[in-house]
């Protein structure tokens, strides 16, 4: 599913898998990779894809609504 989604957010941004492997400084063949499931990213692969396309991670409560992201988490006591 992260490989869809990773591709999608690619296309809207209207890059290439070389374009957006060379904002990364990664192969493209890692981002191929990450996109068609041969390979898995790290959380923090995801969000520097994220970032550079514009898009960020935010975690939702389905109860209270509560949004937390990479950004605002370390403003949070854990």
């Amino acid at each position: 599913m992260i490989g869809k989604i990773l591709k999608y957010i690619r296309k809207e941004n209207n890059l290439t898998q070389k374009q957006l492997a060379q904002n990364l400084n990664i192969a493209q063949t890692t981002l191929s990779g990450y996109e068609t499931k041969y390979s898995n990213p790290t959380f923090e692969e995801i969000e520097k894809i994220a970032n550079n396309c514009n898009y960020e991670i935010v975690f939702r409560n389905k109860h209270t609504k509560e949004e937390i992201t990479t950004d605002n988490i370390s403003r949070k006591e854990i």
